[in-house]
């Protein structure tokens, strides 16, 4: 694989994986979630966001969707192509951000589309499909991670 060509390309990988997690991120600030740990910003004294997923035009939580669903799948592949990449996430404390991620968006935005009224049940379907889609995805993503960083480890 190009990796194996290029060795540069894993300081590459190292470089951009800060913009990987930012787009979780910004996920989380635009659904009016905090962002814990390492990524987390200061709130503001007095801010607190009136957005949430529930209450957030349905082209908004339409949007978000899709772009978490897109980059769930985009990450899934990568890591499912090259697992070699996962030393890398690591570095940056990915599993634990994942995670955070996760508990933090998916129960609010699976609530938010539940609770949403349709006037088209299929964009209610497609919007449901999606975010079952993107949870797959996250979980498969953290099971290759788990396996090369913790696991294949110790069976080697």
């Amino acid at each position: 694989n190009i990796f194996t060509q290029q060795p540069s390309y894993f300081s590459d990988l190292d470089e951009t994986l800060p913009t990987v997690l930012q787009v979780f991120n910004n996920i989380l600030h635009k659904c009016g979630l905090q962002c814990e740990g390492a990524s987390a910003e200061p709130q503001k004294l007095g801010e607190k966001s009136s957005v949430s997923p529930g209450n957030m035009p349905l082209q908004e939580l339409k949007d978000i969707v899709l772009y978490l669903c897109d980059t769930c799948t985009t990450l899934w592949a990568f890591l499912d192509v090259f697992p070699l990449a996962c030393q890398t996430f690591q570095k940056h404390e990915f599993c634990y951000r994942l995670a955070s991620f996760y508990e933090l968006a998916i129960p609010e935005l699976e609530s938010a589309i539940k609770k949403r009224h349709y006037e088209d049940n299929s964009v209610f379907a497609d919007l449901w499909r999606r975010i079952s889609h993107s949870r797959k995805k996250m979980m498969e993503a953290f099971h290759i991670l788990i396996n090369q960083v913790c696991l294949q480890p110790i069976l080697e």
